[in-house]
């Protein structure tokens, strides 16, 4: 299948998680033996059009950020290449207008990838776009919830989640000597630790470890918060790590505890799941986290710290898992059937 990709930014000029997910989905179509080719801003040096990484080709729209020429020529390049299927982030909501256009010259449908963390304005050109897509898919309930609040009809969404690899987990090592706890995202506003911490606090008296995956502006209050409430000789912060070392502490680790107020999608959380960890999630009115818990035997769902603590000690009663194979739903090859299935359904051929 010919797949146009249609994305102003990609991972090299945005660090925004909706960007990630379309290159992720791009490159695994690609490893799958499928043609891609995203259209984007020139992220490389020199004067080539056109430049493959990973398995996949990205043509360069404009060679600077340029909304207006972006625009303005998307939607012919799209057509020129003649895709089965037209996969189009939702900002800039005129880039979706002319993805529309190119798809239909192409007689191919359109999906748009709306993850919730696009720099969207108020204006009639968005609304316009949310309405010209044959399919919009998210994250999240969470964020579906808020995409027909813009004015997508509900008939017109579905959910995607994000994915794991379970080879490179299955061919990950535990690391030899593991927390019992892990927590990871970005330490900024939005992390809210000091509840995690808080409940730890509740379990001075209990034997456990703990490990903090991830930077930010955050950390060094977080570290002192540890040191104030005399847990930080249990809690070790390791900053930034790659995913293979995350892994290994997860498939290590008991328990994974998710307390962030807003979250499209609780990524890491996810892959720690799928590491066989009992998964604690702080309910947050602006977080989908608790999706990937509920209704699961290895989830809990709490509201404060007090709860995180209980449930931690409710989670020792769980056996340990290394990988948990009720979780392959989430699992790469099936969210990338599911992604072919809606093109196919929508009419793409190939």
């Amino acid at each position: 299948m010919r797949v146009a990709v249609v994305a102003s930014e990609t991972t090299q000029l945005s660090d925004r998680q909706g960007v990630a997910r379309t290159v992720a989905l791009a490159e695994a179509l690609a490893a799958r033996g499928h043609e891609v080719r995203v259209f984007c801003t020139q992220w490389w040096d020199g004067y080539d059009t056109v430049r493959a990484e990973d398995g996949v080709t990205y043509h360069a729209v404009t060679v600077a950020p340029a909304r207006t020429s972006f625009v303005a020529r998307v939607g012919a390049l799209v057509a020129r290449f003649r895709p089965d299927a037209v996969h189009a982030t939702p900002a800039p909501p005129g880039g979706v207008l002319s993805a529309r256009l190119g798809a239909s010259l192409a007689r191919a449908p359109l999906v748009v990838d709306w993850y919730g963390d696009e720099p969207l304005d108020d204006s009639r050109t968005r609304d316009a776009a949310a309405r010209v897509p044959d399919r919009v898919l998210c994250p999240s309930e969470f964020v579906e919830s808020r995409v027909w609040e813009q004015g997508v009809p509900e008939d017109a969404t579905q959910v995607l989640p994000e994915f794991v690899d379970f080879d490179v987990v299955r061919a990950t090592d535990p690391v030899a000597d593991p927390p019992e706890v892990v927590f990871a995202r970005r330490l900024d506003d939005d992390c809210n630790l000091e509840s995690l911490l808080l409940a730890l606090a509740e379990l001075r008296d209990r034997d456990w470890t703990a490990a903090v995956v991830g930077d930010g502006p955050e950390r060094e209050a977080y570290e002192q918060q540890a040191a104030d409430l005399r847990i930080d000789d249990r809690v070790e912060f390791h900053g930034s790590l790659d995913r293979e070392r995350r892994i290994a502490l997860y498939r290590g680790a008991h328990v994974f505890v998710h307390t962030a107020l807003r979250e499209q999608f609780a990524s890491e959380l996810l892959w720690g799941l799928a590491c066989g960890c009992v998964g604690i999630v702080e309910y947050q009115a602006e977080s989908a986290a608790h999706e990937l818990v509920e209704r699961r035997e290895r989830g809990f769902r709490v509201t404060t710290p007090e709860e995180i603590a209980d449930a931690i000690v409710e989670a020792g009663e769980l056996g340990r898992r290394s990988v948990d194979e009720t979780m392959t739903e989430y699992g790469r090859e099936q969210v990338l059937g599911d992604l072919l299935d809606c093109y196919r359904s929508l009419g793409a051929g190939g």
